[in-house]
């Protein structure tokens, strides 16, 4: 009999405790073994015994597929995943509870002045500040720092240290966004993902095909932090492009493509693209 992996171990150790678990693949991403299930088109609703309303038994879909059931974490349909997987994940709103993820040293140091203490992990460039309670997920919502709780899932790092605080106002005002800036002057800006197709009055069309494809190799060599890295990817394409009218269904839909090769879902990259949006002013 083969021996059990001891992130299976791990997983059902902390499902045990009441945590909704699953295996993630090398780059931080959930395993995609189900074809009907991609892009989260059963739009991701749990069912605890499978991984989701199609009833495959795999974990194919992010966070959707943490389950806290030992058969099925056990499951022959689940081996595969956990004999590959790279690393544990979890549900923090499964769990009750909601993962501040602050992605280096500036946001670590911005939510020591900022926001209440509170159990702290480690990762590999920056922290998971942890409390208990649950809200919406939001990713970018500043510099270096994403909300992983309800519809989201966050790497097993360990237990922490400290003690876990009751989810306090000043993060879930982190996931509110903020109105458009009123502006004085008619609007006459396109949306850029119907944009006219027309070429940037102070730029050569060379330049527009450029910097698209700059942004393309930035998400795609984004090592950790994707979230951030396609949010200010976006914020740099429109800052210089989006008030001209060139940007086309198509150049948006190649950004679009890149992140989602990195694990970013089209949910995320439409908030993305709202939240830069809103950031400038469009």
């Amino acid at each position: 009999m083969n021996a059990m992996p001891e992130l299976l171990r791990v997983a059902l150790r902390l499902a045990a405790t009441g945590v909704p678990v699953l295996p993630l693949r090398a780059g931080k991403l959930p395993f995609g073994n189900c074809p009907e299930c991609r892009h989260s088109a059963c739009g991701d609703r749990p069912n605890m015994k499978a991984a989701g309303p199609c009833q495959c038994p795999a974990p194919c879909h992010g966070w959707a597929a943490a389950t806290t059931d030992p058969n099925v974490l056990r499951s022959p349909e689940w081996a595969k995943g956990w004999r590959k997987a790279a690393t544990v994940a979890y549900h923090p709103g499964g769990a009750g509870l909601t993962v501040v993820d602050l992605d280096d040293a500036a946001a670590v140091a911005w939510a020591r002045v900022t926001l209440p203490a509170t159990r702290t992990v480690p990762t590999t460039r920056g922290e998971h500040w942890i409390y208990r309670g649950t809200m919406q997920s939001s990713n970018g919502v500043r510099p270096g720092v994403d909300i992983k709780s309800l519809m989201s899932y966050a790497r097993w790092l360990g237990p922490g240290a400290g003690t876990t605080a009751a989810l306090p106002d000043a993060v879930r005002a982190l996931a509110v966004k903020a109105p458009p800036a009123v502006r004085r002057a008619p609007q006459t800006l396109s949306v850029p993902l119907r944009g006219h197709g027309g070429v940037c009055p102070h730029r050569t069309p060379a330049y527009l095909e450029r910097g698209i494809a700059m942004a393309e190799q930035r998400i795609s060599a984004a090592a950790g932090g994707v979230h951030t890295t396609v949010y200010g990817t976006f914020l740099a394409v429109l800052s210089t492009h989006g008030r001209c009218g060139c940007l086309t269904d198509t150049h948006v839909t190649r950004l679009f493509t890149a992140a989602q090769a990195k694990g970013e879902s089209p949910r995320h990259c439409t908030d993305a693209w709202t939240n830069a949006l809103t950031a400038l002013g469009m």
